[in-house]
């Protein structure tokens, strides 16, 4: 870099920010100057607002970051724009999706063939029966993604419309769906907007689902069957149980204490064969299955919607959360073993954060409440064994 050129960066810098030492830096690091010092105002966003228009004739980039405890600026060559996504295979993914989800959701009437083709045959000719079901899981699930898309718009973060993933022949249909960001949110304000707002505008759609489902719900016996499960149980579908049904379910047929529920709600078992519980409606189904879904992202690690919450709210020190984390799901997987198939996901995929361009600006007073009170959120949606088999 030219002397000219550092002079002209040097001079934009010192506006905002009080210089102590530059270095010179090998572009090939992704960066060519950084400056330490001090920002001269305690508005940081609007600091790096500022020095982001100073640069963009200069076809560069501001990046703030804390090193050391030291306020850092690196000037770096200014990010590409982002290649023009098709729309054509968010469109077949999501077509495939729906009948996937629908052949889930299928209702047959009379005994299944023990055949695979058998079964699938009946499957496919009652297709639309699973409407109910599909209509009310896509619901959640398309209100959780476009929450994302949509906040992604609104703070110019570029974002790919959501990729939905049919998963034929499993109790949902679906492994649910995804945005890819195509840009670096510009702090941790916008990247924890764009995470909060999937989960906040999903559990509205599946909270009312839910209730709406139980109260098509009917009460019936659990009795032993090979090819049969029960839901498992978070504290808000306890909640939605109890207020519809006005008992703790599934009821054993002796009464319990809190011991026994406390075993249950962590456990799954025992069981309790000849006790009572929901029949639960497609509708209540996919309304918990939202839930769940909703529980998913917001485990608090790496990109998922809850690392993106700690991330705002703790900066780096949330990393230091992720081996207790990865822990829990291990021991859960001792009676649920689909939590050991996520904890080697988030070990191979969790440990890495997505990173804003200024990483000085903290989450402002109200969007910390918001994040504590998703941290709760968590806690009242997670499902620490989603099925429990009745063989």
């Amino acid at each position: 870099m030219s002397f000219p050129e550092t002079e002209i960066f040097t001079s934009c810098v010192s506006r905002i920010f009080r210089i102590d030492d530059v270095t010179s830096e090998d572009p090939r690091k992704g960066f060519f100057l950084r400056y330490r010092g001090e920002l001269l105002s305690e508005d940081s966003a609007q600091a790096y607002d500022q020095l982001t228009e100073a640069l963009r004739p200069y076809n560069a980039m501001p990046l703030f970051r804390v090193e050391e405890g030291r306020q850092v600026i690196y000037i770096a060559p200014k990010q590409p724009e982002p290649p023009k996504d098709k729309v054509s295979t968010n469109i077949i993914l999501f077509v495939l999706t729906v009948f996937s989800v629908l052949l889930a959701g299928a209702q047959p009437e009379g005994p299944m063939p023990n055949d695979l083709v058998g079964q699938l045959l009946i499957l496919g000719k009652n297709i639309f029966t699973g409407w109910p079901f599909a209509l009310s899981l896509l619901g959640i699930l398309v209100a959780h993604e476009f929450g994302h898309y949509f906040m992604s718009l609104y703070h110019k973060t570029p974002a790919t419309l959501p990729y939905f993933i049919p998963f034929p022949l499993s109790p949902l249909g679906t492994m649910g769906a995804a945005i890819i960001m195509r840009g670096v949110p510009k702090n941790k304000r916008i990247l924890f907007d764009i995470g909060v707002a999937g989960p906040i505008a999903g559990l509205v759609v599946a909270i009312p689902v839910l209730f709406y489902g139980l109260s098509l719900s009917t009460l019936g016996t659990i009795d032993p069957n090979p090819n049969g499960f029960i839901e498992g149980n978070s504290l808000i579908y306890f909640f939605a149980k109890y207020v519809t049904f006005g008992q703790l379910l599934p009821a054993p047929l002796e009464p319990q204490g809190i011991l026994y529920w406390i075993r249950y709600f962590f456990t799954g078992g025992p069981i309790p064969f000849g006790g009572t519980d929901v029949f639960i409606h497609p509708v209540a189904f996919a309304g918990w299955a939202g839930i769940l879904v909703t529980a998913l992202n917001l485990i608090p690690a790496g990109t998922l919607d809850g690392g993106h919450v700690i991330y705002g709210l703790f900066g780096d020190r949330s990393r230091k959360a992720f081996p207790y984390i990865v822990g829990l799901l291990l021991v859960f997987g001792f009676f649920w073993s689909g939590w050991w198939l996520w904890a080697a996901l988030l070990f191979w995929l969790g440990r890495v954060h997505a990173q804003p361009l200024d990483q000085i600006t903290t989450l402002d007073p109200t969007r910390r409440l918001i994040g504590y009170a998703m941290i709760i959120v968590f806690l009242l949606v997670f499902t620490p064994v989603p099925f429990m088999l009745l063989a």
